[in-house]
């Protein structure tokens, strides 16, 4: 057998007239004429179609196949110092110059910068300057005053601030801390053969804002109807109460007063985790105490009234002091954006217990 001779067995040729016709009535279709010479291209066709057919290939077009081998170019971070041009294919970075680019992030909650770093790489080094976290970091422990801030950040977060936005425990103020708590209540006995009892499901609301203030809301109202009064601005009927709060490291302490024939102040304890890092997203409660407070002692600062009282400690006789065992489920945070979409707002009947994790 002469060399480049391709030997073909009984299996091939039947393949190969299988092919032939195939491509004559593929062609016939197209609009080749009787005339047309295109008998020679067969052979190449049929030896390529044998080859890919030993190799087990099916032989289809696959456009994406030609992006292998194409590498992308790495986009410059923002403000590099690198002297070779960059020069992005995209559309959008082309049309959006770096310093719009910059404003728009500066305009952006942290935790939607984190959304957008997602994108691309470019908005990724770009969100990575220090500005947005230096920016995000004062507001949310402004209490503290920008020089404790900076202590805190060379002491303990090497000087970034996107760790220290990371690690640093803080509270949340873009959304609702909701508590869903049940509890089972006798019903009235009927014809004394059957004892009904009833699923009662209560939450208990925290909305917080950075200058140290904070709103409380006890009701069995779901998370979408309330969060559109949970403000300052609430009428007293909606049952809103406004009070302090401070963060030491993890631990939230905070209290409200009912007011009221007698006055009564609410205090919290909490204790501030994440399931992830940088959210924040859960409080653990660790006590809540009820307790009588005289008329004289009634101010708007009421947790710098209270801050050094025992938990057994009252000021008015006619209201004692009550450490309350019960309720203590962990708030989980919802967002503002999330309230109308959010697990909570399920009724009792579809959703009996909630494990917040």
């Amino acid at each position: 057998m002469k060399r480049g001779t391709v030997r073909y067995s009984a299996r091939d040729k039947i393949v190969v007239a299988q092919i032939c016709w195939i491509v004559t009535v593929t062609r016939g279709v197209v609009g080749y004429g009787a005339g047309d010479n295109y008998a020679s291209k067969i052979p190449a066709e049929l030896e390529s179609a044998l080859r890919l057919r030993a190799a087990q290939f099916i032989v289809t077009q696959r456009p994406w196949l030609d992006l292998y081998g194409v590498n992308v170019r790495p986009v410059a971070p923002f403000g590099s110092a690198s002297s070779k041009p960059v020069v992005d294919s995209a559309l959008l970075h082309r049309s959006l110059p770096d310093e719009l680019l910059f404003e728009i992030f500066a305009r952006m909650t942290p935790y939607n910068m984190g959304q957008a770093a997602c994108v691309c790489r470019k908005w990724r080094y770009t969100i990575r300057n220090p500005v947005f976290w230096r920016n995000a970091c004062l507001k949310a422990w402004q209490v503290s005053g920008v020089v404790e801030n900076y202590k805190i950040l060379q002491s303990k977060y090497d000087g970034s601030w996107r760790k220290m936005w990371l690690s640093r425990p803080r509270i949340r103020v873009d959304g609702l801390y909701v508590s869903r708590n049940t509890y089972i209540r006798a019903g009235v006995a009927e014809w004394k053969v059957t004892n009904p009892v009833h699923l009662v499901c209560y939450f208990r609301y925290l909305r917080f804002y950075p200058s140290g203030r904070f709103l409380y809301k006890n009701s069995s109202q779901k998370v979408k109807d309330v969060a559109r009064y949970m403000n300052f601005r609430a009428p007293k009927v909606d049952g809103v109460y406004g009070g302090h709060y401070t963060l030491s490291e993890d631990k939230v302490e905070a209290a409200v007063i009912y007011p009221g024939m007698r006055p009564t102040v609410w205090r919290i304890r909490l204790r501030l985790r994440s399931t992830v890092a940088g959210a924040n997203n859960r409080m653990d409660l660790l006590s809540i105490v009820t307790s009588g407070v005289d008329d004289s002692e009634v101010s708007e600062d009421i947790l710098g009234v209270v801050e050094g009282w025992q938990d057994d400690e009252t000021h008015n006789p006619n209201v004692p002091a009550i450490t309350h065992k019960r309720g203590l489920t962990p708030f989980v945070f919802v967002p503002f954006e999330e309230v109308e979409t959010s697990v909570l707002n399920l009724p009792i009947e579809r959703m009996d217990y909630y494990v917040p994790g």
